[in-house]
C-alpha cells in the first residue's frame, strides 16, 4: 500500500513539473533581460513567438520536447532585440544601390566617386548619392563658400548627367551645373528668387550671385521634383537590402522617421509595399512608421481613418507624425537662439511654421497620433516644447501622449527640465556626439557645448525617457558604435581621454535600456517588447562578448552572432 501511495505522489510530482514543449530553448551564455526583477536568467524558452519563461536552466529544460531547438550560446551575450528609434529604412537600402559618400575623406574622393559612377552611366542617367560631409574631411578644398565646396570640379567629371548628392545629414544637397541648368537654377533665377529661393531653405552663391551647387534645407526641391522616382521594383530592392543591414547588425525593430514628404502615390505605393513584405514574411524587422508632417493632404486622411496597430503579427504600424522644424548643425540649418559661432550672420532657421506645428499637435491629440517633431538647434528645441505644453494643457485628459523631441541635440539649459515634467520623449543618436562633437564645438562655442549639448545623463536625471539610434544613413546602422558613444562619449578613435563632457555619459544599463525596454516605450510597445519577460515578443540580439562588462577598449570589436525575431533567426553569422 504504502508503495502504491509513493508512486501516485511520483506521478502526481511528474504532472506537476512536465511542461508543454516549446519550439526553442536559449542557453548557455549570459542572458540580460532589461527586467529589474529578474536582470540576469541562465535560460529562455519560446512557444511560436512568444517568451513562456525566463529563468533557471534547470526549469527551462522542463519545457524541452522532441521538436525543441535548442540554440547553445557558447558563452555569447543575449539581450532583448536591439531597436533603431530613429531611421530611414528606405533610405537605408538606397545607399547600398546609389552612391554611398559616407567614407570619402575629402572633395577629391568623391568627385572621382562621381566620375566613376558617370563611366558606368548612360549620357542623361542621374548620379544620385547621399553620406559626404565637408566638416569631416581631411582636406577642405581651396574654394568654400559658407563652408562648402563649390561645383566647379564635380561638373567637369559630370557634364553631360546630372548629379545630386545629399550631405551626410540629408540637410542639404549638392548638384552639378548639368542638374542646375535641368531645374533652370541660374544666378538669374535666383535674383528673381532672392536667396531663401524656397521657404525654409537656402541657394547658397558665390561673391558674384552665382550658384555654388549647394541646396540647404528645403532648397533642395528646386532639384529633387527633376529626380525621377524609383519604380517599385527598385524600391523593393532597397527595402530588401535594407532589412538584410538590420539583420546583420541585431535590429529587430525600426522607427522609421517619415518617407518623401510631397509625393502622395509614392508614399501610396511603399505604404503598400510594407504591407505586401508584412503579408508574405519577408517584413524581418518590426517597423514603426512616422507619416511626413509636410504632406497635410494625407495627414487629413489619416486622421479620417485612425492609427494603423498591427495587433495580429505586431511588424507594422503608423500612429505617429513627423515634423521637420529645422535643419542640421553641419549644413548650419539648426535653428538657433543665438547666432553660429563660426558664422555670426546666421542663425539657422524654421524649415517648417510653428503654427504647424501648434495645430498639428492639437489635431494628433485629438485623433491618439503621436508627434515626432525633428528639433536640433536650442530655439528650435524651446519652440516645439512650447506648442506642446499649451497642447497638453488644453486636452489634460490626454495623459499618454508620448510626444517626442527627434534628435533635441542642442538645448537650452533652462529647457532641458521640461522634457522630464511634460513627459516628451527625446529621441537621440549617440553616435552623432561621436562624429559631430570634434567640429560641433565650432558652430556652438564651448559654453553652449558644454550647457546644452549632446545632454543624456541631465535629461534623463529629469525622468525624461532617451531613447537610442543612429539615424541611419546619416550614420552607419551599427548599434555597437552607437552604445559606445552612449558610455564613452568619445569618438570611434578612443579619443578625448575621458569623452567629451564626461559627466554626461550613460550608464550601460541605461545604454542598453535605451536600445531596448525605452526604445520600445518610445512607440507604445514596452507591453510586447523590450525586455525578455515571459508573454513578450521573442526578439534577441546576440553579441560575441559581454557589452556590459567589457573593457571600453574592446566594446568595438563586439559582433552580432545572430539575430532572432519572434522566435525565428533572421541572421546567424557564419
Amino acid at each position: 500500500m504504502k508503495k502504491y501511495i509513493l508512486l501516485l505522489l511520483i506521478a502526481a510530482m511528474s504532472c506537476q513539473t512536465k511542461k508543454e514543449p516549446v519550439d526553442l530553448l536559449i542557453k548557455g551564455g549570459t542572458i540580460y533581460t532589461m527586467d529589474d526583477k529578474n536582470p540576469i536568467v541562465e535560460a529562455v524558452a519560446v512557444k511560436a513567438d512568444t517568451i513562456v519563461y525566463a529563468g533557471l536552466l534547470a526549469e527551462a529544460e522542463k519545457y524541452l520536447g522532441d521538436k525543441t531547438e535548442i540554440v547553445d550560446l557558447k558563452g555569447a551575450t543575449l539581450t532583448p532585440g536591439f531597436i533603431e528609434s530613429h531611421g530611414h529604412i528606405m533610405n537605408l537600402g538606397y545607399n547600398e544601390l546609389n552612391l554611398d559618400l559616407m567614407s570619402v575623406k575629402n572633395y577629391d574622393e568623391l568627385v572621382a566617386k562621381v566620375k566613376d559612377a558617370v563611366a558606368k552611366a548612360q549620357p542623361g542617367q542621374w548620379i544620385i548619392g547621399r553620406g559626404w560631409h565637408q566638416d569631416k574631411w581631411d582636406v577642405k578644398p581651396e574654394k568654400m563658400v559658407k563652408g562648402f565646396q563649390t561645383h566647379e570640379k564635380l561638373s567637369e567629371v559630370s557634364p553631360n548627367n546630372p548629379v545630386f548628392l545629399r550631405h551626410a545629414s540629408g540637410h542639404a544637397g549638392f548638384a552639378n551645373a548639368k542638374a542646375m541648368q535641368m531645374a533652370g537654377v541660374n544666378q538669374l533665377s535666383v535674383e528673381k528668387l532672392g536667396t531663401n529661393a524656397v521657404e525654409g531653405g537656402e541657394v547658397i552663391r558665390d561673391k558674384f550671385g552665382n550658384p555654388t551647387g549647394i541646396f540647404n534645407e528645403r532648397a533642395m526641391s528646386l532639384i529633387t521634383k527633376y529626380v525621377p522616382a524609383p519604380s517599385k521594383e527598385t524600391d523593393a530592392q532597397a527595402l530588401m537590402l535594407a532589412l538584410n543591414a538590420c539583420a546583420r547588425n541585431g535590429i529587430t525593430g525600426f522607427h522609421e522617421a517619415s518617407l518623401d514628404p510631397k509625393d502622395s502615390e509614392r508614399q501610396d505605393q511603399i505604404f503598400e509595399m510594407y504591407h505586401e513584405f508584412r503579408n508574405d514574411g519577408r517584413l524581418t524587422v518590426r517597423l514603426y512608421v512616422m507619416l511626413s508632417g509636410w504632406n497635410r493632404k494625407m495627414i487629413q486622411e489619416w486622421y479620417k481613418k485612425g492609427p494603423e496597430i498591427d495587433l495580429e503579427k505586431n511588424l507594422l504600424t503608423i500612429r505617429s507624425i513627423k515634423l521637420n522644424c529645422d535643419g542640421a548643425l553641419g549644413s548650419r540649418g539648426a535653428w538657433l537662439l543665438e547666432p553660429y559661432t563660426d558664422q555670426p550672420g546666421t542663425s539657422g532657421m524654421a524649415t517648417l511654421s510653428m503654427d504647424t506645428v501648434m495645430k498639428t499637435s492639437r489635431d494628433a491629440l485629438k485623433y491618439s497620433f503621436q508627434v515626432c517633431s525633428h528639433a536640433i538647434g536650442d530655439r528650435a528645441n524651446r519652440e516645439v516644447l512650447d506648442r506642446y505644453e499649451i497642447a497638453f494643457k488644453e486636452n489634460p485628459e490626454k495623459k499618454d501622449h508620448r510626444f517626442r523631441i527627434e534628435h533635441a541635440q542642442h538645448l537650452s539649459p533652462r529647457d532641458i527640465p521640461r522634457f522630464g515634467k511634460l513627459g516628451v520623449i527625446a529621441a537621440m543618436q549617440a553616435i552623432h556626439l561621436s562624429s559631430d562633437r570634434p567640429w560641433a564645438i565650432e558652430r556652438l562655442g564651448e559654453k553652449r557645448i558644454k550647457e546644452g549639448a549632446y545632454m543624456w545623463q541631465s535629461l534623463l536625471k529629469t525622468g525624461a525617457k532617451v531613447i537610442n539610434g543612429t539615424d541611419v544613413p546619416v550614420e552607419p546602422i551599427n548599434p555597437i558604435a552607437s552604445f559606445y558613444a552612449s558610455v564613452t562619449r568619445k569618438t570611434l578613435k578612443g579619443e578625448p581621454q575621458g569623452g567629451y563632457e564626461g559627466e554626461e555619459k550613460m550608464t550601460r544599463e541605461q545604454a542598453l535600456r535605451s536600445y531596448t525596454l525605452d526604445a520600445a516605450y518610445g512607440a507604445f510597445e514596452e507591453n510586447i517588447k523590450g525586455s525578455i519577460v515571459p508573454g513578450k515578443l521573442a526578439d534577441f540580439t546576440v553579441f560575441s562578448q559581454d557589452i556590459m562588462k567589457v573593457d571600453e577598449r574592446e566594446l568595438l570589436k563586439t559582433e552580432v552572432l545572430m539575430t532572432v525575431l519572434g522566435g525565428k533567426k533572421v541572421f546567424e553569422k557564419k
